[in-house]
């Protein structure tokens, strides 16, 4: 029997997909394991692989269209199997005999279909008209009640009937009081300012990945209660290390750190020392993670995506450097895996590189921190009474105020700090 390709779900915040290429055309066969099509995601571009054998018969979401996670995108059939049309649902058949009378045949006497028209008006009418309580029975009260009823807003639903049978009469309505009046609510004052687009204007069509970001971000924004703090760190001692490590892994494994490599170590570091930061807001309770997962933002064509780093606390800075360089050439070409976006417990976002001094980020839900990195800045600094050259480095952290407070915020920054002011600590 025919087999319906599913979009697939891939990845936690998926809730549509966009295929960007068919890698099979219609009439062609499939085997189990075949790469059939990529899929564009709120997060990358992935691969969607078969997991049955066949003919596909049909591509119903073309190159480009988008479709929700669940929905048929393409048909398989067996070998030497036809196409066939999809059956209607069992619910809308239901639906359909149970409200309307059987109709007339070719073979049914005129009299008969005559009479089957008239059931089927009766049957409309009474539909339309009749009024009908919350479990389905049909409400007996007389026409004059009715008329009265409607004018004065009464729900006979409510009303008991003192007539023959329980039927509801004139008098039972006008005892009855009447529904209350729902107010009005009163509409925005104010309009939501859209750009007018003119005529050299460029329209951008967002992505889906551009889309769940707006999204993510807007939910952040409005949702979470957030508050910012920032540490000038003295950068000297974090360059002269790195210079030496530079100099000798370039000599053995060939390893070049980046500034990023080290502000990262220590962010990890700083989470196991304060746990309190390490954690996430769940409604009636505060989830505080057993292990750091540390979601690195990579910028890409059409936005960001965040990686992450598992089990980071595990890792030495050799590996930790490694991963983030390989998961940066797998994020710019679309190849990480759905996975690796799991299990972040902490964000770091960097801009030193783009020449950017200090900034605030936004808290990456449902996490509780997120550390923003501004670019090496030599400038006069006060050293023993004395104006002298330095380097330095602005640090800062955006909190859910929900789960981090002022001063578990400011112990988490100061961390980092003593850290990255002693690289040396995070070597051993």
């Amino acid at each position: 029997m025919p087999i319906n390709i599913e979009m697939p779900k891939l990845s936690d915040t998926m809730t549509e997909g966009t295929v960007v290429r068919w890698l099979k055309k219609e009439g062609e066969e499939v085997e189990i394991g075949d790469i059939i099509a990529e899929i564009e995601t709120d997060k990358a571009t992935m691969e969607m692989e078969a997991f049955d054998e066949g003919v596909l018969s049909k591509i119903s979401v073309p190159e480009g269209g988008k479709a929700p996670v669940g929905s048929a995108i393409a048909v398989l059939l067996e070998d030497g199997e036809s196409d066939v049309q999809d059956p209607p649902s069992a619910e809308s058949s239901t639906a359909a005999s149970a409200n309307t009378p059987p109709a007339a045949s070719a073979n049914t006497p005129p009299a008969a279909a005559k009479a089957l028209e008239s059931a089927a008006a009766t049957v409309n009418k009474s539909q339309a008209s009749a009024p009908t309580p919350a479990d389905g029975e049909r409400i007996k009260a007389s026409p004059l009640a009715k008329k009265i009823a409607e004018s004065e807003g009464v729900d006979l639903s409510a009303v008991s009937g003192t007539g023959p049978g329980g039927r509801i009469v004139k008098a039972d309505v006008v005892a009855a009081p009447a529904a209350p009046v729902p107010v009005p609510i009163a509409a925005p004052t104010t309009a939501p300012i859209s750009p007018v687009a003119e005529g050299t204007d460029q329209i951008i069509k967002l992505s889906s990945m551009r889309k769940i970001i707006a999204e993510r971000l807007l939910t952040s924004k409005v949702s979470i209660p957030h508050f910012y703090l920032h540490l000038e760190v003295d950068a000297e001692p974090l360059m002269a290390l790195r210079k030496q490590i530079n100099a000798q892994s370039e000599a053995s494994h060939g390893n070049k750190y980046s500034v990023n490599d080290f502000v990262v170590k220590a962010l990890i570091n700083a989470s196991v020392t304060v746990p309190e930061a390490n954690a996430s807001f769940n409604g009636d309770h505060i989830v505080q993670f057993a292990h750091v997962g540390i979601s690195v933002a990579i910028a890409v064509d059409d936005g960001l995506v965040t990686p992450v780093v598992k089990n980071a606390e595990q890792k030495s800075l050799l590996a930790i450097s490694k991963e983030i360089k390989e998961m940066a050439v797998r994020a710019r070409d679309k190849k990480l895996a759905p996975n690796e976006f799991d299990g972040g417990t902490v964000t770091i976002s960097n801009l030193g590189a783009w020449g950017v001094e200090s900034f605030d980020a936004i808290v990456n839900p449902p996490q509780a921190v997120i550390l923003s990195v501004g670019g090496i800045i030599e400038k006069p600094v006060v050293k023993d009474g004395e104006i002298v050259p330095g380097l330095r480095m602005n640090l800062g952290v955006s909190c859910d105020h929900r789960v981090v407070d002022g001063a578990v915020g400011a112990k988490f920054l100061g961390e980092i700090k003593r850290l990255l002011e002693n690289p040396a600590l995070m070597l051993v």
